[in-house]
């Protein structure tokens, strides 16, 4: 297209953005500005770069080395401050954007995201919902790890990497969350409610983050009901928002804060050969202490068996002579004992024969008797005086002569002798 013939001639970029970082240059010089800091950042070039904010607009700024030494402001700048800067306007060609060359800077105050900030913390803080008391300790192997984030981006894959390179035989199941804007605690409430809810999967341990971001982006993270949530919790919470210098109530809240989603991940399961290493350290080291632990035993044993066989010997030879001690002793003990027994069962016996014969005098002369009586009523007596009695060859004593029949045996019994018949 060709410009009409009376148009000035066409501007380079170069030359529209030297006219514009002159005006710029030059009439915003030495000027205060007043706004919230965002994105604090200090580089290892001792360089601090931010961006300064309200409600309506925001700029980027950069506060040199050795003006960030000389501010006595320095350990108030982060994020969420409000600041008065003493600044330069000045505009960058090469990506034709402007910014501010910070000289100097005072806190005047916290901005309105710091000022809820604060206020939640000292809130929460004051509930005990912070407390170190009520923070569990992470499962040492989880075998199912649940991530509540986005699906965009690398913070997931990044997570997923890190975690199957440390143990390859984990599960791991994600509920996409949004990360930044008014409707992200929400979602994150979900995924956190889905994952204590789940019976069919239930998670050993999860992880909630997002990867860095300014102040703002960060800020859902900061949310009431998905603080409350965290710390609510069933399963063991690893918050993982931003970046290290980063800090958000989610991790306060949550059992373990990890600097980056990545350390998250490092943090949450161990590394699977440096297990083994370490189990075959165990192994190797529990192998040499039960070797050492025998041979020093082993050792010991025989210097024990060494100084045994001599203390038996003594033991045995104080024993014997302590027997021929006693034996020398109890000899006469014995004789005496021995006599007073025999002379004991000496008049035992004595007095044992004279009762005998005493109690053999009184039985004979008890018998006699007895045996008088006996021939006073013994029907052979009779005899004696001239009777006699006649009885059958069965032993049946005749009485008259009808008891015995012709031709029977009988016999007659006298006082003396007696005299077989038969009946005629």
């Amino acid at each position: 297209m060709k410009a009409p013939a009376d148009t000035p001639p066409a501007l380079t970029v170069s030359a529209l953005t030297a006219g514009i970082k002159g005006l710029v240059e030059n009439r915003y010089t030495r000027i205060y500005v007043e706004g919230e800091i965002s994105g604090w950042r200090v580089f290892p070039s001792g360089h601090a770069y931010f961006t300064l904010k309200d409600p309506g607009a925001q700029i980027a700024c950069v506060m040199f080395k050795s003006s960030l030494e000389r501010c006595k402001a320095r350990p108030l700048l982060a994020d969420g401050a409000k600041v008065l800067v003493y600044a330069n306007a000045t505009v960058y060609p090469p990506r034709g954007n402007y910014q501010l060359t910070v000289l100097a800077a005072k806190a005047v105050g916290a901005g309105d995201l710091m000022r809820r900030y604060l206020e939640l913390k000292a809130k929460l803080e004051a509930e005990g919902l912070f407390a170190a008391a009520r923070k569990r300790p992470l499962p040492f192997l989880p075998r199912r790890i649940g991530l509540v984030t986005s699906s965009a981006g690398a913070v997931v894959h990044d997570m997923c990497r890190v975690l199957t390179r440390r143990f390859p035989a984990l599960e791991i199941r994600l509920y996409p969350a949004l990360v930044q804007g008014e409707e992200a605690p929400a979602t994150l409430v979900a995924g956190l409610d889905w994952f204590n809810g789940n019976t069919d999967w239930k998670a050993d341990l999860l992880i909630v983050g997002r990867g860095g971001g300014s102040f703002e982006d960060l800020f859902c993270f900061n949310d009431e009901a998905l603080v409350r949530a965290v710390a609510a919790s069933r399963i063991p919470v690893i918050s993982a928002v931003g970046h290290e210098t980063d800090y958000t109530l989610c991790d306060f809240a949550a059992d373990v804060r990890a600097g980056t989603p990545s350390m998250a991940a490092e943090r949450a399961v161990p590394e699977r050969a440096e297990l083994l290493r370490r189990l075959q350290r165990l192994e190797d080291a529990l192998a040499a202490a039960m070797r050492a632990a025998y041979e020093w035993n082993a050792q010991r044993v025989d210097h024990l068996a060494t100084l045994l066989v001599p203390a038996l010997r003594a033991r045995a030879d104080g024993c014997a002579r302590r027997l021929d001690r006693l034996g020398a002793a109890l000899a006469p003990l014995l004789e005496k004992q021995q006599l007073a027994a025999e002379g004991r069962l000496a008049r035992l016996a004595d007095a044992l024969t004279a009762a005998s014969r005493l109690r053999v005098r009184d039985l004979s002369a008890h018998v006699n008797e007895l045996a008088a009586k006996l021939d006073m009523l013994s029907p052979y007596a009779v005899l004696e005086r001239g009777y006699s009695i006649t009885t059958t060859a069965a032993g049946e004593i005749v009485r008259a002569p009808s008891d015995v029949r012709k031709g029977d045996v009988i016999h007659t019994r006298l006082g003396k002798g007696a005299i077989s018949s038969t009946v005629s």
